[in-house]
């Protein structure tokens, strides 16, 4: 599956089948259920979830809280969209 096909599977009721929990967080994101994306990211551990969490928070308004995960995951706030982020981010679990 490559980006474009991930955000073709933003058309259909449910996300697509064995795909990470992070590209699950990111596709209910992408519909526009945030507290679906974020739950599903919450409580995990390591910098990959840090990394999915940070941009949830960013999306959400809370810069703040946004940049205390994005340091847990060891990088900083982008100068980038959120959408590119996003694109950014789905790229980057797709591989």
């Amino acid at each position: 599956m490559d980006l474009n096909e991930f955000k073709q599977s933003l058309q259909e009721a449910y996300p697509p089948k064995n795909i990470s929990i992070y590209l699950d967080s990111l596709w209910y994101e992408g519909k526009g259920n945030w507290n679906k994306a974020h739950d599903l990211v919450d409580d995990l551990p390591g910098p990959d979830a840090a990394r999915v969490h940070a941009y949830l928070h960013r999306v959400e308004g809370d810069r703040a809280n946004a940049d205390y995960w994005y340091r847990r995951a060891g990088t900083t706030r982008p100068s980038i969209t959120q959408e590119e982020e996003w694109e950014v981010l789905v790229s980057q679990f797709l591989k």
